[in-house]
């Protein structure tokens, strides 16, 4: 059965334990917060009473102190991705993601101290321009955070147990459930842990001792860690450590916070090969690819990744997944993604000609040829790593996607997967997927039910009884790298034996006396307690109906910061669902208000969620949505109306913004603020400062643009944003800037003669506003359809927010739309005069250049204008989003704060972007003054 919401307004969290945290706008007891913190991307859903954002390690160490004293059980949540239930509790939850993002790269690359929050990718970045990387490599990289790296003991695809958290994990800062904080690196840390906890350090020599004298313990504890194991406690390390501080550090890893919080930590990093190959090899059958994995592992294969038909039928179905898996009806067939590393030609040579010569004797569908192409691998590895969710995702609606993953050696896994597919067919789960990293002999596989009633339990039961059998029969491990959660909380007795069950116990109870620390989680003997409290998905909006939770979508949201992520908005969508459904209308109502300003009017729509979602989910599109259905109808009427007389609209604008440039701020602002409190904060913006002027008309532009004489060679749309707000500072503007370039390069464009009545529509859709949009999309088809009669020219937008909604308008009547930057990339900058180059630019690509893959143009021209070209690594989207900045001042400068923070560290000497309300958001984020990149490349030009 699933967790019913806690009734509105309660929660059994001790109030002298919430007010430890100083700033009370930190602790959340809303039934918004509350839900949309108990979803994770397991099976499982626990609500949580309460949730600290916690400060520091200080903080956290102080409420687990005041928590072990009332008893009052305890979640630690950095991530959210863990699959097996570790991140999910009913009591408090202190989130360790917010403010703990630190990473401080060591010793040029060769260790690197990280706090909890960050995530491996954001890690990986940082150790990129050294050429080091983490051990761990887990698919989830882009969303999974150290945190949860060392709670689940991570490995990943190509890792192994070499490289994994066990192995390269230098030293930790730990905070145990009394308070105790200990840095393992430090000399006196022995001493210090002694002294502070006297009985856990006698506890813990007692186990070191009972373990190592066990001959028979021994033994069982070298096999099951000679394979992935995440079963249990890592108690390997009574075997490796003798020390109580690194023993206690090495305990922790693989824990899943059920005995310390790791506040800190220093990885050993490795070196990023230089050299790969890989393919995509297609067998015809899981039995033929699994059975060819022996002589592939030997022959030095890096990663090789097992896909078996569901997967490959669902990927048919995902765009950009590699051509490998396209153009046959699957039936049978199963994959292994192969890739090998190297440093040299030479020894990448030896590996490819190794195994190539495999794989061409293998049986192959169709031949399997290892490419360096970095085109191709990359597709094969987006492909694979957001596996999980594209299969999940496919389930059908309502159903409730469970994922396990198990270890057997390598010799022995052909014959586990027919194992496992023969239980499959016995117990009905006929979309059953397995895949994984099978060079390790680590296979990953899923079920898709309603876990629902007598009926639906005792089937999933049943199974799972037989499967643990099946592993431990196998000599195998019942969990390999997602961790023992409370999955598999019931099996670790069967996989250990009563002894070192028992040797868990004692640590346990030796580390968490009160057992406050994530309870229900490793440490369960309840047989029945891995069918307790699974998710049940409502059914709910289309657009994001098949979210499977997984969080990837997180670390790119501009409003994670200020009140929720796509997966929340998501989940609280689900939440009202449910209460719908349970007749629950004081639950409904309280969900749908809170709603409106979390989840609708910070929501940026920028779409960067789809960039990172497996499953294609735009989240802004369901806001989108939401906003449509929520439309006040004089409000429509006046939008409408305003797309009629859009020409008038942005001249007024314009002149407002130039009339309030010559009033005070306080003035203007207060009679904005004003008209905020009488209307509404989600309709009229806020004037500040850092606004520019107004800008000029569009109309003079009419016409043929650029070198006289010329055939055009494209539609110019020059932006209304860029003619409402005014160039930056001393600067001139895009659309003239672009002009001196078309001279400079003997080229010319055509500026229809209604221009300055156009618009791409964004302002529109974004709102919610369809008639307006309606109304405005006609307005340009009919505009560019009289511009250049008889031409299908492309058309050129210069920003890159309008040059996305163009496209969204105009692709479907059959034209190219294209963005000034990569027009100005493949037609000017070679025909441009030599540069005279400035010293640094700082680049801000924006949410649409992203995902319309603009950025590497925008590239391309910053590298003809700057000597050093700088990304800031803190990159996000500015959530500026058209007007939402102004709207919602706080969404920007929330989105904005760790990328500032590094632009004015690097201190370029120019700033540049290529959407203006971007470079407005940016500029008023980091005191710099942000240009269009083109601007920048017609001064260098100039000059």
């Amino acid at each position: 059965m699933a967790l019913s919401t806690p009734a509105l307004g309660e929660t059994t969290v001790s109030s002298t334990i919430l007010d430890l945290v100083g700033d009370q706008d930190r602790v959340k007891t809303r039934s918004i917060d509350r839900v949309a913190y108990a979803s994770d991307a397991s099976h499982y859903l626990y609500t949580p009473q309460a949730v600290v954002l916690a400060k520091d390690a200080a903080e956290v160490s102080a409420l687990l102190t005041a928590a072990a004293a009332k008893g009052q059980p305890v979640t630690l949540r950095s991530g959210g991705t863990s699959l097996a239930g570790q991140a999910s509790g009913d009591g408090l939850m202190i989130d360790v993601r917010r403010n703990f993002r630190g990473i401080t790269v060591l010793d040029k690359g060769a260790r690197v101290r990280v706090q909890p929050g960050a995530t491996v990718r954001q890690v990986n970045a940082r150790l990129a321009v050294y050429g080091t990387k983490l051990g761990p490599d887990p698919a989830s990289e882009a969303a999974c955070t150290i945190g949860g790296v060392i709670a689940n003991n991570s490995s990943g695809m190509a890792c192994g147990t070499e490289f994994n958290t066990y192995r390269t994990l230098e030293s930790m800062t730990f905070v145990l459930p009394s308070g105790t904080m200990i840095d393992t690196a430090d000399p006196e840390a022995d001493r210090k842990l002694a002294a502070a906890e006297p009985r856990l350090v006698a506890t813990l020599d007692k186990l070191l001792k009972r373990v190592r004298s066990n001959p028979a313990s021994v033994a069982k504890i070298e096999k099951h860690f000679a394979l992935k194991n995440t079963m249990g406690y890592g108690i390997n390390a009574f075997l490796d450590f003798d020390t109580p501080a690194e023993l206690m550090a090495h305990l922790i890893i693989g824990s899943e916070g059920t005995l310390a919080f790791v506040a800190e930590a220093v990885f050993r990093t490795v070196p990023i090969r230089k050299l790969a190959v890989a393919t995509l090899a297609v067998f015809d059958n899981l039995d033929l690819a699994t059975r060819a994995l022996p002589e592939l592992v030997e022959s030095g294969a890096a990663t090789l990744e097992l896909m078996d038909s569901t997967s490959l039928r669902v990927g048919q179905s995902l765009p950009g997944v590699p051509d490998a898996i396209m153009g046959f009806d699957v039936e049978q067939q199963a994959a292994l993604l192969v890739e090998y590393h190297a440093d040299t030609e030479e020894e990448l040579a030896g590996l490819r000609s190794a195994g190539q010569s495999l794989l061409d004797a293998s049986a192959l569908r169709a031949p399997a040829i290892l490419s360096p192409d970095a085109k191709n691998r990359q597709a094969a590895w987006k492909f694979r790593k957001g596996l999980y969710a594209s299969v999940a995702g496919a389930r059908v609606s309502g159903t409730t996607a469970l994922l396990e993953d198990v270890v057997v050696p390598v010799e022995t896994l052909a014959e586990t997967c027919d194992s496992l597919q023969e239980l499959f067919t016995e117990y009905g789960y006929e979309d059953s997927v397995i895949f994984g990293h099978a060079k390790d002999g680590n296979i990953h596989f899923m079920l898709t039910d309603r876990f629902e009633g007598d009926v639906a339990l005792n089937r999933y039961n049943s199974f799972n009884d037989k499967m643990v059998q099946l592993i431990l029969d196998k000599d195998g491990n019942l969990k390999a790298e997602h961790g023992t959660g409370r999955a598999m909380a019931p099996f670790v007795r069967a996989q250990y034996g009563d002894e070192l069950y028992e040797v868990h116990l004692e640590l346990k109870a030796a580390c968490d006396p009160r057992l406050m620390m994530n309870p229900g989680v490793i440490i369960d003997e309840d047989h029945a307690a891995h069918i307790r409290n699974i998710k049940l998905n409502e059914t709910i909006e289309v657009e994001a109906d098949h979210c499977v939770e997984c969080g990837y979508c997180e670390p790119v949201c501009p409003s994670k910061d200020l009140t929720l992520t796509p997966r929340q908005r998501i989940v609280v969508r689900r939440a009202i669902a449910k209460a719908e459904a349970e007749g629950n209308t004081a639950l409904v109502a309280e969900l749908e208000r809170d709603y409106e300003y979390n989840g609708v009017q910070t929501c940026a729509v920028d779409g960067m969620c789809v960039t990172a979602c497996p499953v294609g989910i735009n989240t802004g599109l369901l806001v989108k949505r939401l906003r449509r259905e929520d439309a006040h109808p004089v409000l429509e009427a006046g939008f409408k109306a305003a797309a009629k007389g859009w020409g008038g609209a942005t001249r007024a604008g314009s002149l407002a913004l130039s009339v309030a440039d010559k009033f005070p701020t306080a003035v203007v602002r207060g009679a904005t603020d004003l008209v905020r409190k009488v209307v509404s904060e989600d309709l009229m913006p806020r004037y500040d400062a850092d606004l520019p002027g107004g800008g000029e008309a569009r109309k003079p532009m009419a016409g043929n643009l650029g070198a006289v004489g010329t055939e055009p060679l494209a539609i110019y749309l020059p932006a209304c944003v860029n003619s409402m707000f005014g160039p930056a500072g001393d600067g001139e503007g895009v659309a003239p800037a672009f002009t001196k370039l078309l001279h400079a390069a003997g080229v010319s464009v055509y500026v229809p003669e209604g221009i300055e009545s156009t618009c791409c529509g964004t302002p529109w859709t974004s709102k919610g506003y369809e008639q307006g949009h309606e109304v405005m999309g006609q307005r340009v088809l009919e505009e560019i359809r009289a511009a250049m009669p008889g031409k299908n020219l492309p058309i050129i937008s210069d920003a890159s927010s309008c040059t996305e909604g163009y496209e969204h308008t105009l692709a479907e009547h059959g034209y190219e739309v294209v963005d000034l930057l990569a027009f100005t990339s493949q037609h000017l900058l070679d025909k441009l005069p030599e540069m005279q180059k400035i010293s640094s630019v700082t680049l801000h690509p924006t949410c649409s250049s992203t995902q319309m893959g603009l950025n590497p143009d925008m590239q391309k021209i910053a590298e003809a204008v700057a000597d050093t070209v700088n990304t800031p690594v803190n990159w996000g989207c500015c959530g500026f989003a058209g007007d939402r900045g102004m709207l919602h001042p706080e969404l920007t400068e929330s989105a904005t704060a760790r990328e500032a923070a590094e632009v004015r560290e690097l201190d370029a000497q120019e700033h540049a972007s290529c959407n203006r309300t971007c470079e407005l958001g940016m500029t008023r984020a980091t005191g710099k003054e942000y240009r269009h990149i083109v601007e920048l490349l017609a001064e260098a030009a100039g000059k």
